[in-house]
């Protein structure tokens, strides 16, 4: 959806969450001639840090989209905030149970509504101590067989300055400095009209991650270390992950 379409709830959000970023944040924006300025696309970000939703929704807002991103259902039940929840066209999802599943078609309905979908490969703030991205899961890979839209890599360096997951502070301080990179979409055409197997769905993905690794490479500097490692589940839930 383009932002010439916006609804009441969706100006609203924008007006309350934009100047706070525009003030908390000194933003370079790299790369936005990669954004579709229209039509379904999957847009994978790295995810370093809590308010990389923050960062990665300005970004994509100022590159003429609305983003859509999965929630935990349990915030889209919290009184009028679930309703504008809702009508900021956002996507509630039931993790680790059957419902789960859901999601993905309810994704692949909103990229066939021309949607700009935002999903975190990783699943949950990456592990490695220096931020850099593990390897992920395999649903925007899924979601790209699925439905042939192109997958657009992001890379975010400076949310982790706003809140750094490794000492648990909020930085409040003004004008953050914050880059956000896109690339051109990942080349996943050796893969399409192939079935979702387990090894296709993991190649694909690790293609994903290379990229969106390699570009953070391109604003951090430096030579990347190879993808960490995923943690295991049961990791994941005594460390509250899974954003």
């Amino acid at each position: 959806m383009a932002r010439r379409g916006l609804g009441f709830w969706q100006w609203f959000a924008v007006v309350v969450v934009k100047p706070v970023m525009t003030v908390w944040t000194r933003r370079t924006w790299l790369g936005m001639e990669h954004i579709p300025r229209s039509g379904g696309v999957i847009i994978v970000p790295n995810h370093l840090s809590y308010a990389d939703p923050l960062c990665s929704a300005h970004y994509v807002y100022d590159a003429g989209r609305w983003p859509r991103y999965l929630g935990k259902a349990s915030v889209f039940r919290v009184p009028v905030v679930g309703r504008i929840l809702h009508r900021c066209l956002q996507i509630p999802v039931e993790r680790g149970t059957v419902e789960a599943a859901r999601s993905l078609d309810a994704l692949v309905a909103a990229l066939g509504e021309g949607g700009a979908v935002i999903v975190y490969p990783e699943g949950t703030l990456t592990r490695d101590p220096d931020l850099w991205p593990m390897r992920g899961k395999t649903g925007a890979a899924r979601l790209a067989l699925a439905t042939g839209a192109p997958v657009v890599p992001l890379a975010m360096w400076g949310p982790e300055k706003i809140f750094d997951p490794r000492r648990g502070r909020v930085n409040l301080r003004p004008r953050i400095p914050v880059t956000v990179a896109a690339g051109p979409p990942v080349d996943l055409s050796r893969w399409m009209n192939t079935p979702p197997t387990r090894a296709t769905l993991e190649e694909m993905t690790d293609e994903i991650m290379l990229r969106i690794r390699d570009l953070l490479a391109g604003i951090r500097g430096g030579t990347p270390p190879p993808l960490a490692a995923r943690p295991s589940r049961d990791d994941v839930e005594r460390s509250g992950g899974g954003a």
